[in-house]
């Protein structure tokens, strides 16, 4: 694994009714839903991670720690930043933030752990 801190990947979305709390029955609000503010930043971290891993391997959350701190519109644009602040062995910590044009959105670590794809499917069987 040739994985070091300070790997950056990002993410950019615009905001559909798709990814409302409407949608994603997290609320009752028609506005970005924090589970998809989740998956946009652990999208990040996938692309940090783009070229860094070995044949065979992947990666997959372990945890998630993130303030959801701004509501966006259908029609905003975000986009998630991932950067690398920790690799412990399979462990990797990342510094997460999502901004609109006005600032900081949400902002938070999310950890992943870097698997053996048949390993780790052999085990969800």
């Amino acid at each position: 694994m040739t994985i070091e801190t300070g790997a950056r990947g990002e993410v950019t979305l615009e905001v559909t009714d798709a990814d409302t709390a409407v949608a994603l029955h997290s609320g009752d609000v028609p506005v970005l839903a924090t589970p998809r503010v989740v998956a946009l930043a652990e999208e990040a971290t996938v692309r940090a991670l783009d070229g860094h891993l070995k044949n065979g391997q992947s990666s997959v959350g372990m945890r998630i720690q993130l303030d959801h701190l701004q509501p966006n519109a259908v029609g905003a644009q975000v986009t998630a930043e991932a950067t690398l602040e920790k690799v412990e062995g399979r462990r990797l910590n990342f510094v997460v933030a999502v901004r609109d044009s006005r600032g900081l959105v949400a902002c938070g670590v999310v950890t992943r752990v870097v698997v053996d794809v048949d390993r780790f499917l052999e085990k969800a069987q």
